[in-house]
């Protein structure tokens, strides 16, 4: 994969490590870095290679220090779709369904919502506005003992992006998610490892290291369609109104898992006393039930 905004690197483990790449502008996010990690996450879901992905930043000032505001207040009124036909009505107004208007850290972390590749992120520094919420669809988050967040959207005159109102207070909580987002300031790494936003607080020295010893963990003698399903199996059912709508899918789940080599491989494996050897693959194994939800439109 080859970007202007992001760097991207696959070990031999299948550890795809991205890093959001404009270290001279502490990593600031535009409309080109929107348009790549989009790319970036579509391509590592096809790609079988791929068995997790890390995301960081470059340098050990930032991760990412927000939108790049150089356009002024224009950076909040710009369309990635550079096809803005029918923005507006014939009377003037907007067309608030219009995909123009679409959010794009948004279209990032929708992205990464429906991968079925783990992700990590590794923190490396200050992380501000979509610093933040470009990592809530994370499954992971570890931060550098330097590392900064803030949720600044009301000191700047707008409101939280990246689909955060949804994301946040699932995993902080609704009043810690408030707090910071009404506050706005710019908080400490303990705060964050207090209020949940992150799992862990490592040395920057030894930042990277670490995520690819999490990641590892979660590859090395797993099984990729396993991993897959029960990434999205978690992810989604955190919005089903009642643990019926889970028994249905891991019912499914465990029954079509249940007819296929991995399942037998798995079982053997143990009783062999030997590591496992899984052939299943995400980009042709998934079970025929998957994906089981209707993907809402924008509109």
């Amino acid at each position: 994969m080859s970007y202007e905004h992001i760097l991207t690197d696959l070990d031999d483990d299948g550890i795809l490590t991205v890093t959001l790449h404009r270290p001279e502008a502490m990593n600031a996010w535009t409309m080109t870095m929107t348009k790549e990690l989009v790319d970036m996450v579509e391509k590592a879901d096809a790609n079988d290679d791929v068995r997790a992905v890390i995301v960081t930043g470059s340098g050990e000032r930032a991760f990412c220090a927000g939108a790049d505001l150089s356009s002024g207040v224009e950076t909040f009124q710009s369309a990635l779709m550079e096809d803005t036909d029918g923005l507006h009505k014939a009377d003037g107004s907007v067309n608030w369904s219009h995909p123009g208007i679409r959010d794009t850290a948004g279209l990032f972390v929708l992205k990464v919502y429906n991968s079925v590749k783990p992700y990590i992120g590794a923190i490396n520094g200050v992380a501000v506005g979509v610093g933040v919420t470009m990592t809530l669809p994370m499954d992971i988050r570890i931060a550098s003992d330097n590392a900064r967040f803030g949720l600044v959207f009301s000191r700047r005159g707008i409101v939280p992006e990246g689909c955060s109102a949804w994301f946040l207070p699932r995993l902080v909580g609704i009043s810690k998610a408030l707090e910071w987002c009404y506050k706005g300031d710019v908080f400490p790494v303990q705060e964050a490892l207090d209020g949940g936003l992150i799992n862990e607080v490592v040395p920057q020295d030894q930042l990277l290291n670490r995520a690819k010893e999490i990641a590892r963990s979660f590859t090395s003698e797993s099984a990729q369609v396993s991993i897959a399903l029960t990434r999205q199996m978690m992810w989604k059912m955190m919005a089903a109104d009642h643990p019926m709508e889970a028994h249905k899918i891991d019912s499914r789940a465990v029954y079509a898992r249940g007819q296929q080599s991995d399942a037998k491989e798995g079982i053997d494996s143990f009783l062999e006393k030997r590591p496992a050897v899984y052939t299943d693959k995400p980009s042709e194994h998934m079970p025929e039930f998957y994906p089981w939800w209707d993907e809402p439109d924008y509109g």
